[in-house]
């Protein structure tokens, strides 16, 4: 419920610059993005941001790389492997979407193994992906065939009505992502892209046996953890963050943790002008103040950015109204297929379309936009095409072509 008139009048304001600076601040752009990469660097700056998307489209580079990548120049996906499959301090499972996650964080997924459990039983999903079949005699036999030979892919099993391996929906592979999203199930790693699965407690034997919080303890921790890595936030935000607790519980959460002096109400100017009521960090001055100076640099970032990955916030600090418009028919699409925005300082100025045609190492700017009110000149264009010479280089392109 929003303050009162006279209640608001005297809560603190946020200007949209401190704004964006904090949000920018809490997900690592504003740090230096040419200083030395180092495995438990990295490590750090995931458990920093919290998690990071992962996604199966490779135009340009896999979601998780493009996203690391933005903040850190001499990033490589080796190092991420190596965290996920040699170190196992990071853990794929779900937030809103697939996700690498810290696996300290681990014992905090299994209220969300036991709703998505439920979820899915009685979801047409399971319907529609087991028809014909005993679904649960399915996902036994394939939890078992692991049990005893260890690792397998979805091409490890056949469609008992195809030769061979069947790319689709088939009832073992949806019985292998059932498994994945109700925690008897984790990667272990990859091959290329496809996912090898093995049981939790031989992957993650130690976090496997911990116990399941409770109720109370894992809103506390959704919250926390999640105002820790946006430092200014709604209710809404908070419970959108890791997508694993309610609205009610957040807008709970805020209130207590307000009364208790670990949060602050706050008054937020939008990138319109407008005024949106917030909560902030109890020290958020004192973060805001320490922020190191904004890199003088164009960035390109990633379409699943968490800067972007609340449309309706990104509208509010930014002004920016981005839509990623991957799964949108071609003669509908406003821009194309995989936009990036262009973050330059701490806005976001523009859009641009890209792919890189590996066959000829080349690097192709399908579409370029600029936002309204931003003019193209030289230092912009420059900064610009130093950005692409960074990502070219990173997705192995030896030239870069249209623009």
């Amino acid at each position: 419920m929003p303050p009162s008139s006279s209640v608001a009048d005297s809560l603190p304001f946020l200007s949209a610059s401190d704004a964006t600076r904090l949000l920018l601040g809490a997900q690592g752009l504003l740090d230096d993005p040419d200083r030395r990469v180092t495995v438990p660097g990295l490590q750090a700056l995931v458990e920093r941001l919290g998690f990071v998307q992962m996604d199966t489209i490779n135009v340009l580079a896999r979601a998780h790389d493009l996203t690391l990548f933005s903040r850190l120049d001499g990033y490589r996906p080796e190092q991420l492997k190596r965290l996920l499959e040699e170190k196992r301090s990071l853990f794929e499972s779900f937030t809103h979407d697939a996700s690498a996650i810290p696996t300290a964080w681990f014992a905090h997924w299994k209220p969300r193994f036991d709703r998505d459990r439920a979820r899915l039983q009685a979801h047409a999903w399971w319907q529609h992906h087991f028809r014909g079949t005993d679904g649960a005699r399915v996902v036994a036999d394939v939890k078992a065939r692991i049990a005893q030979e260890g690792p397998l892919k979805s091409s490890n099993f056949e469609h008992p009505e195809k030769r061979g391996p069947w790319w689709g929906w088939k009832p073992q592979k949806a019985a292998l992502d059932f498994l994945w999203r109700t925690g008897e199930l984790m990667i272990p790693g990859r091959e290329g892209f496809q996912k090898r699965y093995d049981l939790t407690e031989r992957v993650l034997p130690n976090h496997h046996a911990l116990p399941c919080p409770a109720p109370a303890e894992h809103v506390d921790w959704a919250c926390a953890t999640a105002a820790e890595r946006l430092w200014l936030f709604t209710p809404k935000e908070l419970a959108d963050f890791w997508a694993s607790i309610e609205a009610p519980e957040a807008r709970a959460w805020c209130a207590a943790a307000a009364k208790a002096g670990r949060l602050v109400a706050v008054q937020v100017a939008s990138a319109d002008g407008a005024l949106r009521p917030a909560f902030a960090l109890a020290d958020w001055e004192a973060r805001l103040a320490r922020l190191p100076e904004t890199p003088d640099r164009t960035r390109l970032l990633c379409p699943f950015d968490p800067i972007l990955r609340d449309r309706a916030r990104a509208l509010h600090r930014f002004g920016f109204d981005y839509r990623f418009e991957a799964f949108v028919p071609e003669p509908k699409r406003q821009y194309g297929y995989y936009v990036l925005p262009i973050l330059e300082g701490e806005r976001l100025v523009g859009r641009l379309d890209a792919k890189v045609h590996r066959d000829r190492t080349l690097l192709e700017v399908k579409g370029l936009w600029w936002e309204p009110g931003v003019k193209p000149n030289k230092t912009r264009k420059r900064k610009l095409d130093e950005a692409l010479a960074r990502l070219a280089a990173f997705v192995g392109a030896a030239e870069i072509a249209g623009g």
